[in-house]
């Protein structure tokens, strides 16, 4: 048995292969092939643990995440991932996940981007300062061309600071907005908060953007207003979940404002070409990510098969 560190599996994972795994998994038949529960959720006293378990007979894998939601703590979400052998059942690895969350989640937003947004697209906006928020911006600079990244947090002096501190870190050209200018400019935007109510409204979106909406993972929380989903193209990574857990997406659905249709496909069917993620460069297209174990699987067993790669070399 191994154990990593949250910054050797950091070393461990090129996010620009952690899209091509994922998107590679998702292409599968993954329905017939992979086992997959919509997450176990236990409340805590001032938080939540999850439980996020996957089998993949095809690799085959075998794993589960780990992941505490705790609102006053220091670090208010932290994960570990077990990683098993399929064939025994004994435990090959434990890794800290922070990161691999953080990196699985921003390349199945970067999968959905390649398949749904125009292929003029010039602007990434982000709404979040946090791990997500840099993470989306790492990854998605990396598979797509974007001349400029506008960063949205809470109030200007968290936006300058953020936009500065990406900047610095990552290299690139990252400018403050306030919400209206940040969806009013972006071909591709990026909601990675903790909010429990819009930050996006349909006003400020022009025709032709794809938005991944990422932060909110609670039925009664939600990051777009539902006149941005009513005039949306909507695909998800599962149908389960997000029919189970998806605010963004229930709460339209109760008010009537959206229908069950309007869902148009999950990650699996556009990736393998069975549907179109974008059908008219004007269309509103929105990816629901909510993230589900088999990217956890996938990332983790990638990092994992490095780690044994670079022993034997």
């Amino acid at each position: 048995m191994r154990f990593f560190t949250d910054s050797e599996v950091r070393a461990l994972l090129d996010p620009t292969q952690v899209v091509k795994a994922i998107e590679a998994a998702f292409a599968r038949d993954y329905r017939s092939t992979v086992v997959m529960p919509v997450r176990t959720r236990l409340d805590l006293t001032g938080g939540a643990l999850l439980v996020m378990p996957c089998y993949d007979s095809a690799t085959p894998a075998l794993g589960a995440k780990l992941v505490t939601v705790v609102e006053n703590a220091v670090e208010r979400v932290q994960a570990t991932y077990v990683l098993l052998d399929p064939v025994s059942g004994g435990l090959r690895a434990l890794m800290a996940a922070n990161y691999l969350t953080e990196v699985r989640t921003a390349a199945t937003s970067a999968v959905a981007t390649r398949h749904m947004a125009r292929r003029d697209a010039k602007v990434l906006g982000v709404f979040g300062t946090g791990r997500q928020a840099r993470s989306h911006i790492e990854v998605l600079t990396k598979v797509r061309e974007f001349e400029r990244v506008l960063v949205c947090g809470s109030g200007a002096e968290r936006s300058r600071a953020s936009a500065a501190a990406m900047a610095s870190e990552l290299g690139l050209a990252v400018e403050a907005a306030d919400a209206r200018t940040c969806a009013s400019q972006s071909d591709v935007i990026c909601t990675c908060t903790s909010s429990p109510t819009p930050v996006l409204e349909a006003k400020w979106l022009r025709p032709g953007t794809h938005l991944n909406l990422v932060g909110a993972f609670h039925p009664d929380k939600r990051e777009a207003d539902s006149e941005t989903m009513r005039r949306a193209r909507i695909v998800v990574e599962s149908y389960d979940s997000a029919l189970a857990e998806a605010g963004d997406l229930l709460i339209p659905l109760s008010e009537g404002v959206i229908g069950r249709e309007q869902v148009i496909a999950d990650l699996h069917e556009i990736t393998s070409g069975k549907k179109v993620g974008r059908t008219a460069p004007d269309e509103i297209t929105v990816f629901k990510n909510l993230g589900c174990a088999l990217e956890d699987l996938v990332t983790a067993t990638l990092a994992f098969n490095n780690a044994e790669s670079r022993v034997k070399a």
